[in-house]
């Protein structure tokens, strides 16, 4: 194990290292007698303390696996080897790698668990590729918001945890006033500037779980988990206000937006699309009432009107 080109590493049955290979010292930075001896060898991996693959399967912890790691398998037969793979902190070299672990037990003839061996992969360049092609599929190429792609499947996720737990879920659609017209006064690249900047200001005003997409075109839509409708309400006025406070030349005024909002309480008979169609009509009474204005509307109460309407 020690000449090993695979970063390796042992402990024994009371979770003390026995084996730390020169690989193991070149990955981590850490020398071998440092570790040797010691039940310390996750400080080589993370900052705060938590296992190793290795700890978990001495530790009979595999049920544990897969709250601590990105990815996991079990390989072997009897289920007592684990694959994973997942970020590590790095102190010593004070950064992070993403890391494949393979943790292995070794029996004794009777049985017996003496020892665990890990052997590691650097994967940091091949995690990174598979992110920046994620980021392609999911973000819009001109404003860096997320896509239509994935607005349809973060709302979908956001209404199934919002129907689990019995939240609200709020829908703004955002929509740039007279745009046809600014495009035509400064060209498509001044257009794709203004909606970059527009892009910026509305994004600017997201709490961390919210997520606001490029709907198409000029229309945007934000989701608010967990916002009733009077807070949606106070989000929409900060967007519009924010991007008024750009004041962008448009004809004899400036660029604004209209935006509906709706507000649902997912339930089994309701649908996502009724909540879209909600905001849509929403958006559609701001533009009639004369733009650069909010709208409002309850899902579920213009819902139960249409029913009692039919």
């Amino acid at each position: 194990m020690e000449l090993l080109a695979i970063p390796t590493f042992a402990i024994n049955s009371q979770g003390r290292v026995l084996i730390w290979n020169r690989a193991c010292e070149r990955l981590t930075g850490v020398p071998a007698a440092s570790v040797l001896g010691t039940d310390q060898h996750w400080r080589c991996f993370y900052s705060m303390p938590r296992p190793t693959l290795a700890d978990l399967v001495l530790q009979d912890r595999q049920f544990d696996v897969p709250q601590l790691y990105d990815q996991h398998v079990r390989r072997s037969a009897d289920g007592a080897g684990l694959t994973a793979q997942n970020w590590c902190d790095m102190p010593r070299l004070g950064l992070r790698r993403y890391l494949a672990a393979d943790a292995s037990p070794i029996r004794a003839g009777d049985g017996t668990l003496v020892a665990v061996v890990e052997t590691l992969r650097d994967m940091t360049d091949e995690k990174q590729a598979q992110l920046a092609l994620e980021q392609l599929a999911t973000r819009d190429g001109l404003t860096g918001l997320a896509n239509r792609r994935c607005f349809d499947h973060t709302l979908q996720a956001e209404w199934q945890r919002a129907l689990r737990q019995q939240q609200s879920l709020s829908l703004l659609m955002v929509d740039v006033d007279n745009f046809k017209q600014y495009n035509d006064a400064y060209g498509h690249l001044g257009g794709d500037e203004c909606l970059q900047r527009i892009a910026s200001a509305v994004a600017s005003e997201m709490r961390a779980n919210d997520l606001v997409a490029r709907y198409g075109g000029e229309e945007f839509a934000v989701i608010l988990p967990n916002q009733a409708l009077k807070g949606a309400a106070i989000v929409a006025e900060r967007i519009r206000c924010r991007v008024e406070q750009l004041q962008l030349p448009n004809m004899d005024s400036h660029v604004t937006v209209s935006i509906g909002a709706a507000t649902a309480l997912p339930a089994p008979h309701n649908e996502i699309s009724q909540l879209i169609a909600t905001a849509d009509a929403a958006l559609y009474r701001a533009k009639h009432m004369g733009r650069n204005r909010i709208s409002l509307t309850e899902a579920w109460e213009w819902a139960e009107k249409k029913l009692a309407q039919s």
